[in-house]
């Protein structure tokens, strides 16, 4: 066994990292740095799509659908949540978006309608409550 071969041994077998030797290209390119080229240096542009969240509000369509169901937009925002659930699902964000969109928009005309309503209603029965007597 050579001398050097003996050194890793030890050095490895003792738990400590073995010594390398500096590599003739490895140190040229030290020494003199990166190549340089006369042609101009050109940039490359990748687009990395993130994972979009598309929010489906389909619990806000639900909560819609069996408790403040004015005209029955809670089902159709319902509906159209399922859509966007199913768009995402297939891979399709842009689809999934629109179905999304419509489906807040039927929810807030839903609450909006139905907190009106009700706000009318008890409105209504206290002015009756208050003529009665």
């Amino acid at each position: 066994m050579s001398r050097t071969s003996q050194t890793v041994f030890t050095r490895a077998s003792a738990g400590l990292p073995p010594s390398y030797e500096i590599l003739k290209e490895e140190h040229e390119v030290a020494v003199l740095g990166a190549p340089h080229s006369s042609a101009p240096a050109s940039t490359t542009v990748i687009n990395i799509h993130s994972e979009t969240s598309v929010p489906d509000h389909v619990v806000w369509s639900l909560f819609n659908a069996l408790f403040m169901n004015f005209c029955c937009l809670g089902f159709a925002a319902f509906a159209y949540s399922v859509k966007s659930r199913d768009r995402k699902m297939v891979g399709d964000m842009t689809g999934a978006q629109s179905y999304a969109s419509t489906a807040k928009c039927l929810n807030i005309f839903a609450l909006i309608f139905s907190l009106l309503m009700t706000i009318v209603v008890i409105v209504l029965i206290v002015t009756l409550g208050l003529t009665a007597f």
